[in-house]
């Protein structure tokens, strides 16, 4: 079962550095091209910062956090009941996000972004932030049900 978890690690990172390769590759910084009009577009764009822009230009500190967090999730995996497994795949889902990112980070001291909801003003962002969303959303819905869980044992 062990093995589930690191392939769907490795299947993550996979597809979001070929959506970031293709991307780069296919669609000029700051063009839009409509996906699903008036919902959402492909608008190839380069972030030094974190959503909305935040600290952008602070890769030293995007690296360091990185680093740390890419050990926390590790060590937590390492670490979680092996039955647990919808905090296991947050945690992969997580890791994955964030290593996603990190490639970006280090090998082009920026992020590839592209997906832009053209119905909300919303940071335009990658597939990796979704894993990160998702792991987010994965590990609340754990924590609900061990606490719930808990509850019933009383």
């Amino acid at each position: 079962m062990q093995l589930i978890y690191w392939l769907l690690f490795a299947v993550l990172v996979i597809g979001d550095q070929s959506l970031k390769y293709y991307v780069s590759n296919n669609i000029a910084t700051m063009s839009v091209h409509d996906l699903i009009p008036g919902v959402l577009s492909i608008t190839h764009i380069t972030n030094t910062g974190a959503a909305w822009s935040m600290l952008e230009g602070k890769m030293l500190f995007f690296y360091l956090v990185t680093i740390v967090a890419v050990i926390i999730l590790g060590y937590l995996f390492v670490k979680s009941d092996k039955k647990d497994y919808l905090y296991r795949f947050s945690l992969i889902f997580l890791l994955a996000g964030t290593v996603g990112n990190a490639i970006d980070r280090f090998t082009r001291h920026f992020v590839v972004d592209m997906f832009n909801l053209d119905f909300i003003n919303f940071p335009i962002f990658n597939l990796a932030d979704t894993y990160i969303t998702i792991g987010v959303i994965l590990i609340i819905g754990s924590l609900i049900i061990q606490v719930a869980g808990e509850k019933n044992n009383k």
